[in-house]
């Protein structure tokens, strides 16, 4: 049963799918009152609890505290109330790089009771168009450095009626700053309820119409108040750091709603290549990251002799599986934690994690709390342990896509069934076995692919790799690896069967790839996710 609402703008709850396709939500321990702003939590209710002098967000040269982030955010929520004329429940899209503006355009927005769409930078506008036209988006904010794209948007839609540029560096020089500059550090922030609609995370990787699944201000804090709090034990003392886009929930949760949450601080790179990663934890004594496995095994490679991660207490790695070769690279460089998680747009965040006392390779780990998760066959029975099916998961948060017929395959039997294969060990721990469309049938063999990657990834001559499954006349599929190898090394025949023979030796021989392509790079998301669908499709064509 939904709470009240403080929307005068009413698609976000008309556009809310029939609740009967709603997964079933498992809120006990998270208790909100009815009216609630995320925006508020984050900010203001920050500073009154002692936290204005900490340091809430540091990037583009400058530190920012708490109460100077409530008294920014308040200032742009004036302006897109009084000056761009925002009611409560209308969408917002904002568009730029990981920096501290971004993230007050988001607060101020939220404030507002807005709608926000996060959206990344890199977006042309036949993206930003499908994207505007699904929400209904009809004021964008900008950094200026990305405005084009989003100005051509405008242009050619019948929703998106306002562009207006914001500052994404330190000078506060573009039209949204000068308007927001006299404004009172006051804000009535507006009175939303805790089930209205806060953000709409548009998936990644979508074809065709994208999807967006809608997030409740109650949801925003669950995140925090479940996974952050219980695993990684979030103090004033944190400072983060990582590589994933605010655009994306991953990220937005890992360098903004858990530091803000608990009065932490947020180190936020626009260029989080792997050594600006090693440096800016050395820099601010970050104690958190969140990035991709791709991303910590080139950390790994960039890292310099002597390179100080003392400070580094947990390393968090999402966005695909984490491999043993790397996890064991990593805790034995390091001799620090790094923490294996599944999360997805659609349940928000992080649901099924290790722990620092529970961690152990190739494992995801177990639920967060809260969270139940079980492994089903296609017609959603539950399999026996050690055998490998499909995903589902309920919890706190779940999915809720926008106008969106794909809701039935999501969500099953009031399950979110997350398009994972997984299986559960004997002990109650989940291991990874490949996205659904990973998994290679080949002459009568089920092979995951992440499983042959981890072999080759074990090998000192590759730097990364992705295993696709091509089409093959006599077995159906056979494996297909996509290999960037460690400078120096010659992608040839001999390298072709080293690298064969290493993987018959380390798991059994069927799973080898029959096909190896050596290149230079793999493709990959904006979080450091490959996209194996991208070879995939080239190999079919």
């Amino acid at each position: 049963m939904l709470g009240p609402t403080g929307h005068t703008d009413t698609f976000a709850r008309d556009n809310l799918p029939p609740t009967d396709q709603w997964p079933e939500f498992l809120l006990d321990g998270f208790d909100y009152p009815e009216w609630l702003n995320a925006g508020v939590e984050l900010t203001d209710r920050m500073v009154e609890r002692g936290h204005g002098d900490r340091t809430a967000l540091i990037g583009n040269g400058r530190r920012r505290t708490y109460k100077e982030l409530s008294d920014w955010t308040n200032r742009l929520a004036h302006a897109l109330v009084e000056d761009y004329g925002v009611r409560p429940g209308n969408r917002v899209l904002i568009r730029g790089p990981n920096n501290p503006a971004v993230v007050a355009c988001w607060l101020a927005a939220t404030k507002a009771g807005a709608v926000v769409v996060n959206t990344m930078p890199m977006l042309r506008a036949g993206e930003l168009a499908k994207i505007v036209d699904k929400a209904e988006v009809s004021l964008a904010l900008c950094d200026t450095r990305a405005l084009d794209e989003m100005v051509a948007c405008a242009k050619s839609s019948r929703f998106l009626k306002q562009v207006v540029g914001f500052d994404g560096t330190a000078n506060h020089d573009a039209e949204l700053d000068r308007v927001a500059l006299d404004k009172s550090v006051l804000f009535d922030a507006v009175r939303t309820g805790r089930d209205d609609v806060a953000l709409l995370g548009f998936t990644s990787g979508t074809t065709g119409v994208p999807k967006a699944t809608m997030h409740f201000h109650r949801d925003l804090l669950i995140v925090a108040d479940g996974y952050a709090k219980e695993v990684l034990n979030v103090t004033p003392q944190d400072v983060f750091v990582g590589s994933p886009p605010l655009a994306f929930t991953f990220g937005l949760g890992g360098l903004a709603i858990f530091p803000l949450r608990f009065g932490a601080a947020a180190t936020l790179l626009e260029s989080a290549t792997p050594p600006n990663m090693v440096e800016i934890i050395e820099k601010y004594k970050a104690t958190i990251s969140f990035t991709a496995p791709t991303a910590y095994r080139a950390m790994l490679a960039a890292m310099e002799e002597g390179a100080d991660l003392s400070s580094l207490r947990i390393a968090v790695s999402a966005g695909e599986t984490l491999p043993a070769p790397v996890f064991e690279a990593w805790t034995k460089k390091t001799g620090k934690p790094i923490l294996d998680g599944i999360g997805s747009t659609e349940m928000l965040h992080i649901f099924i994690t290790n722990r620092l006392d529970d961690m152990h390779a190739a494992t995801t780990g177990r639920p967060v709390t809260g969270y139940e998760a079980k492994i089903v066959d296609d017609a959603m029975n539950e399999v026996p342990r050690g055998t490998i099916g499909k995903l589902a998961v309920r919890g706190p948060t779940g999915c809720r896509y926008l106008a969106d017929d794909r809701q039935g395959e999501y969500v099953k039997a009031g399950w979110n069934i997350t398009g994972d294969a997984f299986l559960q060990d004997d002990d109650g721990r989940f291991h990874f076995a490949a996205r659904a469309d990973d998994i290679i049938v080949s002459a009568g063999y089920n092979i995951a692919g992440p499983e042959v990657e981890a072999a080759l990834l074990a090998h000192a001559d590759v730097a990364e790799c992705a295993v696709i499954g091509i089409a093959d006349e006599a077995r159906g599929q056979i494996v297909q690896a996509h290999i960037v190898l460690v400078a120096g090394c010659i992608g040839d025949e001999t390298m072709t069967k080293r690298l064969q023979d290493h993987v018959k030796a380390t798991i059994a021989p069927y799973k080898y790839p029959r096909s190896i392509v050596f290149t230079e790079t793999l493709p990959k998301t904006q979080t450091g996710k490959i996209q194996r669908f991208k070879l995939r499709e080239d190999a079919t064509a």
